[in-house]
């Protein structure tokens, strides 16, 4: 499975938040799978950190860094053709950063491991 994570995925993954499903967890521990972590989401958890909507044990860089190169995950980098898959989506969802990885994930053809209902609303593979 080629599967791409959803922010709140990550983070509890690398947290070992209980909130991560049990298909989730299976889904990053199997080590046939290529696991993807978007730019976008390195965007969003910047974000969120400098305004104060989440702790990082260290400075963000560090962080993300230190995670992707620990778990083996695969950085995905935003390309155009995502980012104008954007404005072809339906409105079920209005958060930006979820709508990059939608289409990140449906571009790419990759299965988009997140809790999020209204994401699989979408025309994409998702595994919660």
């Amino acid at each position: 499975m080629r599967a791409l994570l959803d922010t709140h995925a990550f983070l509890w993954w690398i947290g070992d938040d209980p909130r991560l499903s049990k298909t989730a967890r299976e889904v990053l521990l199997d080590e046939d799978n290529e696991v993807y972590f978007s730019t976008a989401s390195a965007w969003e958890i910047a974000i969120k950190a400098r305004l104060g909507r989440i702790e990082l044990p260290r400075n963000v860089e560090s962080f993300i860094s230190k995670q992707l190169d620990v778990n083996d995950f695969t950085v995905l980098p935003i390309q155009l053709s995502h980012a104008l898959r954007v404005a072809k989506l339906p409105a079920h969802h209005e958060d930006p950063f979820d709508r990059i990885l939608i289409a990140q994930a449906q571009i790419e053809k990759l299965t988009l491991v997140s809790a999020d209902k209204a994401v699989a609303r979408y025309s994409v593979e998702v595994a919660w």
